[in-house]
């Protein structure tokens, strides 16, 4: 637990501060002595952050959609989580897109576009760190250097980012401000800049990718710990987050590893069940780099090493529809295509398997259909990069009805999933729940698979688990 912050006292003996139940008061001669005894700070010369070009190419095209206008972008604050502990911070995805600033940013900062004759200078607003000589260094638990370590000058984060730096104390917001958050038109123009990736970022996601696939290794490894166990879906949570916190910043969102029926649940993440020989167990998890660039990949696994007749017989069908959308993904095509080619197979599929009351051409039809997505809700793809679910408040016409280009980054994840508690399904389908998700990146070619190295077909996931477990 989290040692105990004081509230700063004027004096010892002062009976104007607050009392506030479990802190404890300092004493002059502490207070007479904390802000001297101090090696200086070491100076630094900061090498300059891979993406900081990038991110200013970035900010030039974000200042000229808005000629004249001041921009503003919060990386937002620190979130609680109960009473006076924190949430880890994670800084907004725009501001780490046109900053360059990662994981290192500090809570509150704000970058700031401001129009001049020849476009816009940027400045970057953050609280300098404290002298020790004031209460914020030794008394505030959220912020101060004697509690959370040392934190960065203006100087020195000025020259890693190329960026003008000012203390936060200095920034002051105007009713003219246009913000990221607040003004709709800038938030759309910024998510949909990250659309296309740079070189720099696909160089991120391809690492993201690589440490991912490593984690579901380790789940492989470790799955008779994960059998003995009575909440194994729990431990394979933690195999997953030991490797991304060792080789990475941590999980970019929460896993999901849902083991038996539990795999129909498109967003498990209580991850409390047993995962026993026999079941599937479907893991959706991804690493987070210390750049804040995520993957986003999905696996379903027979526990016992080998698929059943009926599990491999749904499984096979999921990856015909996963081929389906990667045949269909081309430079030029929409992105809804990718989509509507997945939804064709798994249509067809259902509907040979007597589960529908229409025939798949009829299930397809925009208007009245839609019986297959019973056993498929979800769609098929999304854009990838800094969240998960990137470019979010791209319009539609950039996004679902978007063309795909060269540099876009998204996930082809079809799915089947058949209820427990389905009665239009045989009982043999009942708790199945399979989805095979692969990070795409659209190349001039066509799409690269980022995570074709991780296995994708039943024989080869099968041959991959008897590797690892032998």
């Amino acid at each position: 637990m989290t040692a105990d912050s004081d509230t700063p006292p004027l004096s010892a003996t002062t009976e104007t501060a607050p009392v506030v139940n479990r802190r404890q008061r300092f004493g002059q001669g502490f207070l007479d002595a904390i802000g001297s005894g101090w090696a200086p700070r070491p100076a630094t010369t900061p090498e300059a952050a891979a993406q900081a070009p990038h991110a200013a190419a970035r900010r030039a095209q974000v200042a000229a959609a808005f000629p004249g206008r001041r921009l503003v972008v919060p990386a937002g604050g620190l979130s609680v989580r109960s009473n006076d502990t924190d949430f880890p911070f994670r800084p907004h995805s725009a501001f780490a897109h046109l900053t360059g600033w990662e994981i290192d940013a500090e809570p509150d900062s704000v970058l700031v576009l401001d129009p001049t004759s020849r476009g816009h200078t940027a400045t970057l607003y953050f609280r300098e760190r404290a002298d020790r000589t004031t209460p914020e260094f030794y008394a505030d638990a959220a912020i101060g250097e004697f509690w959370i370590g040392p934190r960065p000058a203006l100087a020195e984060v000025a020259g890693r980012l190329g960026l003008q730096t000012a203390h936060l104390d200095s920034f002051t917001a105007t009713d003219e401000d246009l913000t990221v958050g607040e003004d709709d038109d800038l938030t759309r123009v910024v998510s949909e800049l990250r659309l296309v990736k740079d070189a720099f970022e696909i160089g991120e996601l391809r690492e993201a990718v690589r440490v991912t696939a490593a984690g579901f290794d380790d789940i492989i490894r470790a799955l008779p710990e994960v059998i003995a166990h009575r909440r194994g879906e729990r431990v394979v949570e933690g195999v997953f987050h030991q490797r991304a916190r060792s080789d990475g910043n941590r999980e970019g969102y929460d896993t999901i590893a849902a083991a038996g029926p539990h795999a129909c649940y498109l967003h498990w993440t209580r991850n409390d069940g047993a995962v026993a020989p026999g079941d599937l167990i479907l893991i959706d998890a991804g690493v987070e780099l210390d750049s804040l660039y995520t993957a986003d990949i999905t696996r379903t696994l027979p526990v016992s090493g080998t698929f059943s007749p009926v599990q491999r017989r749904v499984y096979e069908a999921v990856r015909e529809a996963a081929d389906a959308a990667f045949a269909a993904a081309r430079p030029g095509a929409r992105f809804r295509e990718v989509h509507e080619a997945a939804m064709a197979v798994i249509a067809a599929r259902v509907a040979e398997w007597g589960l529908l009351p229409v025939t798949a051409d009829e299930a397809l039809d925009a208007d009245a259909g839609g019986q297959h997505r019973r056993y498929m809700v979800h769609g098929t793809s999304h854009h990838l990069g800094l969240d998960v679910h990137d470019c979010a408040q791209a319009r539609r016409d950039m996004y679902y009805d978007g063309v795909l280009e060269p540099g876009m980054v998204f996930t082809i994840e079809p799915g089947l999933y058949f209820q427990i508690d389905d009665l239009t399904v045989p009982a043999e389908y009942r708790g199945i729940g399979v989805r095979i998700e692969d990070d795409v990146l659209m190349t001039a070619e066509g799409p690269e698979n980022l995570s074709a190295a991780i296995p994708r077909t039943a024989d080869e996931v099968e041959a991959w688990m008897a590797r690892l477990r032998h």
